[in-house]
C-alpha cells in the first residue's frame, strides 16, 4: 500500500481492495458512487478510502444490481437506510417488497411484449419461406 502501513490505513481501504472484498471491480464502485448510491471518504490526495460500512453498502448493491433491480430501484433502499447492514441479517426492508414487486411486473410486462414481437417475427419469417418457394 504505497506509503502507508495495514496500522495507518486502519480498518480502511483503497478502492482495490474494496473492490475485491465486494467481488466487483473498481470501475463498478466508481458507478455506484455516481449514481449517488456510495459515498467513500477522500483521502487528502483524493484517493477513495473503503471502511467497512461502505464494503457492506456495495455489496448490498452489487447483489441487488444481480438480481435485476436498476440503480434506480436501489435508490429506495438508500433512501430507507436499508444498505448498511448484510441484507441478509436484517428484516426486509420496507421498501423491498414493493421494489421487487414492481420490478418483476416490468419483467413480465416485458416479456409478453418480447412474446408478441417473436409471434410477429415468426408468422413473417413463415411468409418469407413461403414467398421463397414459390419462385
Amino acid at each position: 500500500m504505497r506509503g502507508r502501513d495495514r496500522e495507518t490505513m486502519g480498518r480502511y481501504m483503497l478502492i482495490g481492495e474494496a473492490a475485491a472484498r465486494v467481488g466487483t471491480s473498481p470501475r463498478s464502485l466508481r458507478h455506484y458512487e455516481h449514481q449517488g448510491l456510495l459515498s467513500p471518504s477522500r483521502e487528502h490526495n483524493g484517493y477513495r478510502v473503503y471502511g467497512q460500512t461502505d464494503v457492506i453498502r456495495a455489496g448490498n448493491i452489487k447483489a441487488l444490481l444481480d438480481l435485476g433491480l436498476t440503480t434506480a430501484d436501489v435508490h429506495g433502499y438508500v433512501a430507507a437506510g436499508c444498505l448498511d447492514e448484510h441484507l441478509t441479517d436484517e428484516r426486509s426492508c420496507p421498501e423491498e417488497i414493493t421494489t421487487v414487486q414492481d420490478r418483476l411486473k416490468s419483467v413480465d410486462d416485458m416479456i409478453v411484449r418480447l412474446q408478441e414481437v417473436r409471434a410477429r417475427l415468426a408468422e413473417y419469417s413463415a411468409h418469407l419461406d413461403r414467398d421463397a418457394s414459390i419462385r
